[in-house]
């Protein structure tokens, strides 16, 4: 075959894909709260606690559960970690800090992180 590779995958902008994952991933985060919330005034039996600015999305339980399939089972566990620490987490941390922190050499850090991205983009069907 030589340098002609044989790819049944159409090529895909990567960094277009990595900005889609990053921006569902943070928007992961509020939703979960934003259920979590939810269910509480239910429960208490509140309605319009806050005013509600834009139509309610009922997606969102939906799209919580879609990016936790996608996290538990597309990915392997240094993949699953490095995207916890660096995306689902409060506070900001430096690439250089996890792969340190993970005992992992920059080159397979990348590697694994940008792996975790496209299968978490494939997973969702993004890609």
């Amino acid at each position: 075959m030589g340098a002609e590779q044989l790819t049944l995958l159409e090529p895909v902008d990567e960094k277009l894909v990595r900005q889609t994952v990053i921006r569902e991933l943070k928007n992961y985060r509020a939703l979960k709260v934003q259920l979590a919330n939810k269910k509480e005034r239910e429960e208490a039996g509140v309605v319009g606690l806050f005013p509600l600015l834009r139509k309610e999305d009922n997606l969102a339980e939906l799209k919580v559960k879609q990016i936790e399939r996608a996290l538990q089972h597309s990915l392997d566990e240094i993949e699953r970690e490095i995207i916890q620490i660096k995306y689902l987490e409060s506070k900001q941390t430096k690439d250089i800090n996890i792969y340190m922190d993970l005992g992992l050499k920059k080159e397979k850090y990348y590697e694994k992180k940008g792996a975790a991205i496209l299968n978490i983009a494939t997973s969702l069907g993004i890609i």
